[in-house]
């Protein structure tokens, strides 16, 4: 584990009783619209990487096959909880794992997703070619996330919650261009999501 997977891992855990609170249903109509725009068929298996509290668990449809990942143990046993709460059969794993390094074997999933993660993790793109490798060819990968914004609104609003980016090592300036370019993602389409169309929904196919 580096330094900077234990900084966040520390502030996370911290974190982790408040989180549901201050973002949960805030950023809910984001996770809705990701699940929807994946078209999942029945059987399909699906990996959240930075699935935390498990907010998104209960929005998958109960035919699909899901794993989630998280780098915080505090928020993988809330979503637990959540599981076990909500009798979701559907989950079939929730795994401490760092998101640049994926244990799992290249091509294992039908779809891969991340959900307000990457502007939280120090090496995006490496967690997006993660991502990528362990989708199956023909897959698909969604990114659910806030990407730098010149909107007035938008500056005032980071300007009001910044100690809580702080907090959760949050940077409102990943530039969507760049961080695509540099992660060699086949971007399909991206359509706004939340108030204000604060977030963009990713939605990315890997090659066949």
């Amino acid at each position: 584990m580096t330094a900077d997977s234990g900084n966040m891992r520390n502030a996370y855990a911290a974190f982790a009783p408040l989180y549901d609170f201050v973002f949960g249903h805030l950023l809910q109509p984001g996770r809705r619209h990701a699940i929807r725009a994946m078209g999942l068929r029945p059987g399909e298996r699906v990996l959240e990487v930075g699935v935390g509290t498990g907010m998104s668990l209960p929005l998958y449809p109960a035919d699909a096959r899901i794993t989630g990942v998280d780098l915080s143990a505090e928020m993988l046993a809330k979503a637990r909880e959540r599981v076990r709460e909500r009798g979701l059969q559907n989950v079939e794993d929730l795994l401490e794992m760092d998101a640049t390094h994926l244990t799992f074997p290249d091509n294992s999933f039908d779809v891969v997703i991340a959900m307000y993660i990457i502007s939280v993790v120090d090496q995006p793109e490496q967690v997006a070619q993660e991502m990528l490798r362990v989708c199956k060819p023909g897959g698909r990968l969604l990114i659910v996330n806030h990407f730098e914004s010149r909107n007035p609104l938008m500056v005032a609003w980071h300007a009001l919650v910044r100690p809580i980016h702080r907090a959760v090592k949050f940077r409102s300036d990943l530039n969507f261009r760049e961080f695509i370019e540099r992660s060699g993602l086949n971007v399909e389409r991206a359509f706004r999501a939340n108030l204000l169309g604060y977030s963009t929904v990713v939605c990315c196919r890997k090659a066949p």
